[in-house]
């Protein structure tokens, strides 16, 4: 029954499980984190996911303590914690047996034990009447996220878009003399195949900023950043296009 690792802030995060002893939840980047030495990658958006496994359950031990999205955790309230959905994310825990179901916020990370795929409060957990079997196997299905303009007595839920999906490159210099610009944007293209210019007005001054590369998704962008970056490029970032 007790999965979870729970998040309490100090100078860094410290997670604890009472499955295991004490373990570091370090950050690795703004959408990934590692417990244990695993990596774990966020995803960029909740839509279409779903997922079958055994869900377990976390209370007293808990309550009160700080959750990954920095809300307390209340066992009474219906929250859940899952590894890689969005923090906020609203699902539907259905029990593959048709014993229950229920609607619960993602507000915490978990459980890092191996063969369970979500953990769910006290409340959750009674929902689906698991509290005296400590686990069972449910569908989880990601509903979307509270709209923020949604009225105090409704909840209007839709899925985020995937901020790491549309169109990148990497900014590798910025320029006032228009001409440098251009030399390096050619050098960059022969290099690489691909380098533009994009002008940027300050008002005041007029900026010349070279970018190289063009992807879809960001993580080529980032990938192709340590690239410019071992190439001795090294104020270089990725930026939309």
């Amino acid at each position: 029954m007790w999965s979870r690792v729970t998040v309490t802030v100090t100078a860094i995060l410290i997670l604890t499980t009472s499955c295991a002893g004490p373990s570091v939840r370090e950050p690795v980047a703004a959408d990934e984190y590692r417990v244990n030495g695993k990596k774990y990658k966020v995803l960029g958006s909740s839509k279409g996911f779903e997922q079958t496994g055994l869900a377990s359950w976390y209370g007293g031990k808990f309550h009160g303590r700080l959750t990954a999205s920095g809300e307390v955790y209340d066992m009474n309230k219906l929250t859940a914690a899952h590894r890689t959905l969005p923090l906020g994310t609203y699902v539907r825990v259905t029990r593959t047996d048709g014993r229950g179901e229920v609607v619960l916020k993602v507000n915490d990370r978990g459980p890092f034990i191996k063969g369970r795929i979500i953990d769910l409060s006290r409340a959750g957990a009674a929902k689906l009447h698991m509290l005296d079997e400590g686990v069972a196997e449910v569908r989880v299905k990601a509903l979307g996220e509270r709209d923020r303009r949604s009225k105090p007595d409704e909840m209007v839920l839709r899925s985020r878009p995937d901020y790491r999906r549309g169109s990148f490159a990497v900014q590798i210099g910025a320029f006032t003399v228009k001409e440098n610009a251009k030399k390096l944007a050619i050098k960059m293209k022969d290099k690489y195949g691909a380098a533009h210019i994009a002008l940027y007005d300050r008002g005041d001054m007029v900026f010349y900023r070279v970018r190289v590369g063009r992807f879809k998704i960001e993580e080529q962008a980032e990938n192709f950043l340590l690239k410019l970056i071992n190439d001795g490029w090294d104020n270089s970032f990725v930026v939309t296009r």
